[in-house]
């Protein structure tokens, strides 16, 4: 019986094997043809090295670009032997025309010549809209299919994920024969989303119609254990692993030596376990991840004026869900309900500035718009949304007040660039702004921290009744811990210390 059983088990693993087997072979037939065009195409030598960067989203305009763009940026600088290449889903713009927005958005210069661009077609895949239900499995699976459209176009000799699909590690080394490696902003799924599952609290990752179910929350909870099991197993094929902050390397360390007896021991009795005959041998995987804050562009900032500022209450933050404007809005209206001496139209107000990737931002905005209407704030409230770079320094070089609202924000480059450019943030306590942002310098106060819309508005009116010169030194202060820990060069010395460049090299 046990044999029977044995053989019917080697029938599926056999079929895998011939599956995996051709596609590696797929790959490796044109694997030459794709690099002699593209070097064709850039011109130079054959020799240079290729650096893949996976990051579909490469043309949003948010933070995680600016890692993106400041990482090759630096090495364009320093490494004349390495084309980058940036693996992206924004198949309507051009190459000319993502390089002309980088440098309007980020200031930062890239040159055409050692830089390239494979366009991916099937990005819908890792989009929320494609999956309704089962989204981070959906998602996840729709970014091998993604990775394996990249490796199909060009196969780099370093690949490193800027996004955090750490599914595409498996296709990218075990397919495409590839090193890889990883800046993580924020990991795919974290024990707070366990916990909120285990305490069915509504949240923008456990809807209501769970949170309100025993039956449902114990499934969920399943799923999810499902997940980290092979998420913690996929971050574990990478050979190097920078995050954002603190906040997130607590959480990828934690995963890094997450473990599950049963589902090991299920899996070693599946016909999966054949699939590892095609892995590759690698060293010790990482046990840890290196810390390497995003760069900010502190030295334009910094030479903002500190006095004279306007009363002007000031967000910069795509308008995704997890950025939680509508308590923006909310703390807003608290502030002027709660103190009598705001209510002209010209003691405060508040400017929502922003980017709107997409119909679905564009409709949260509206959404939004029509909030500050029901609130009676409308008149108060200034929305800027896709603002170029110079339009984004002028407010940060005028606002008095920085808002973030964002709980567990992974990091918070928005906060940084408030008190580099003089502008008291106030954030979220928790995530990157409570732990490595908004923190004492040299045991003095750098801003605020809130949680409800209460103490928002308790923390706006304190900045706005500070007297001038503890204002001044407020700024000052704050301004001066930015520069010096959150500069661009601050990230280019972490980069090069998480050891990418020992592993550019093709050993296949």
């Amino acid at each position: 019986m046990l044999g029977h059983v044995f053989v019917l088990a080697l029938i599926p693993a056999g079929l895998l094997a011939y599956v995996f087997h051709s596609l590696i072979q797929k790959l490796e037939h044109t694997k030459g043809d794709h690099r002699d065009a593209l070097f064709s195409e850039l011109g130079g030598s054959k020799t240079r090295k290729i650096v893949g960067f996976f990051h579909p989203y490469c043309n949003a305009g948010g933070g995680g670009e600016r890692v993106l763009w400041t990482a090759i940026a630096f090495l364009q600088r320093t490494e004349p032997n390495v084309v980058s290449v940036v693996y992206s889903g924004d198949t309507d713009a051009s190459k000319q025309q993502i390089i002309d927005k980088v440098k309007a958005g980020f200031d930062i210069s890239l040159s055409p010549d050692s830089l390239h661009f494979v366009f991916l077609t099937s990005r819908y895949l890792v989009e929320d809209s494609t999956w309704p239900r089962f989204t981070l499995l959906g998602q996840s699976l729709g970014s091998m299919y993604l990775a394996w459209e990249a490796m199909s176009k060009l196969i780099p000799d370093l690949f490193i994920d800027t996004m955090g699909y750490a599914f595409t590690f498996h296709v990218a080394r075990v397919l495409g024969r590839v090193t890889v490696g990883a800046y993580t902003h924020y990991p795919t799924i974290s024990t707070n989303m366990l916990e909120r599952v285990k305490s069915r609290k509504k949240w923008h990752t456990n809807s209501a119609i769970v949170s309100s179910s025993a039956l449902l929350s114990k499934g969920k909870l399943l799923y999810y254990r499902l997940f980290m099991y092979h998420y913690a197993n996929s971050l574990r094929l990478a050979s190097f692993l920078m995050v954002n902050s603190s906040w997130t390397k607590t959480h990828i360390d934690s995963i890094l030596q997450h473990s599950d007896p049963t589902l090991d021991t299920i899996y070693m009795l599946s016909p999966l376990v054949f699939l590892r005959l095609f892995y590759p041998s690698q060293p010790e995987p990482p046990k840890f991840a290196r810390i390497a804050y995003p760069p900010c562009d502190t030295r334009e900032m910094a030479k903002f004026p500190l006095e004279g500022r306007e009363r002007v209450i000031l967000s910069v933050a795509q308008f995704r869900p997890e950025k939680d404007h509508s308590a923006q809005l909310r703390a807003f209206h608290h502030l002027l309900k709660s103190y009598p001496e705001y209510s002209t139209p010209d003691s405060v107000k508040l400017v929502l500035l922003g980017g709107s990737r997409n119909a679905e931002d564009a409709i949260r905005v509206e959404g939004l718009r029509a909030l500050a209407k029901e609130l009676n704030i409308e008149e108060r409230v200034q929305f800027v949304v896709n603002a170029p770079y110079p339009d984004m320094l002028g407010w940060l070089s005028k606002a008095s007040i920085g808002l973030s609202t964002m709980v567990d924000e992974h990091f918070g480059i928005n906060v940084v660039e408030f008190m580099a450019a003089g502008v008291i943030p106030v954030a979220h306590a928790s995530g990157g702004p409570l732990n490595d942002i908004v923190v004492p310098f040299k045991g003095e106060q750098t801003g605020y921290h809130a949680t409800s819309s209460e103490t928002y508005a308790e923390a706006f009116h304190a900045i706005l009744t500070l007297p001038s010169n503890e204002e001044i030194e407020l700024r000052s202060r704050a301004r001066r811990w930015a520069v010096q820990r959150f500069s661009e060069e601050e990230f280019e010395k972490e980069w090069n210390a998480s050891g990418w460049k020992k592993w550019l090299v093709n050993d296949w």
